[in-house]
């Protein structure tokens, strides 16, 4: 077993990718508010490395007014078919505008004029103002590619603290921890299931 938690992850993400029917980076993101409440919704992870967990979103979404005021969250990979989750807790920190618009480019057209057209968590009257509004950045980028919405980004959290835990017969589950120790070394231990 590696006792380095991203390494871990990166294997139990394999194993995801080769086990699971849909979005294998599907992860649960937890956020609050400035007052501490709470709110949470999958959102796919689009990039890992040392840095941490990248995913992208509108700035001026609920989640991204959340983050403004308290960048703080945790992330939720559940994958059923296999019977294990990890939970990861951490800061959240933009990323360049660099990384946001290599990720941009690599949307699907009707997706990056869909980040156009959307006032992402925002009250939308009926479908049809939505879909006149895509239909209008269309005709807007007619012919020429869809640069990045300028309140479209990412974001990446950063790691203190790994669970990974294993679905065990009668509910004796494994819980294996990894916290961020001074000197930015992984201390690791187990919970009680």
């Amino acid at each position: 077993m590696s006792e380095d938690p991203h390494l871990l992850f990166d294997h139990w993400m394999a194993e995801a990718e080769a086990a699971e029917p849909n979005d294998p980076n599907a992860m649960a993101l937890a956020t609050a508010d400035a007052a501490g409440r709470p709110s949470v919704r999958m959102v796919l992870l689009k990039g890992h490395d040392a840095r941490g967990f990248a995913f992208y979103t509108n700035l001026d979404s609920r989640k991204g007014g959340e983050i403004a005021a308290n960048p703080k969250a945790a992330l939720l990979f559940h994958w059923k078919s296999l019977r294990r989750q990890i939970r990861i807790e951490g800061a959240l920190e933009a990323v360049s505008a660099e990384e946001a618009d290599a990720y941009f480019a690599t949307r699907s057209r009707d997706s990056q004029l869909g980040a156009w057209a959307s006032d992402q968590s925002r009250p939308l009257a009926d479908r049809e103002t939505f879909e006149v509004r895509f239909g209008a950045m269309s005709d807007r980028f007619a012919g020429s590619n869809v640069p990045r919405p300028p309140r479209w980004s990412g974001f990446r959290l950063t790691p203190e603290r790994f669970e990974f835990w294993s679905d065990r017969a009668h509910r004796l589950h494994e819980r294996r921890i990894f916290t961020l120790a001074d000197g930015g070394a992984w201390a690791e231990g187990l919970l009680y299931p």
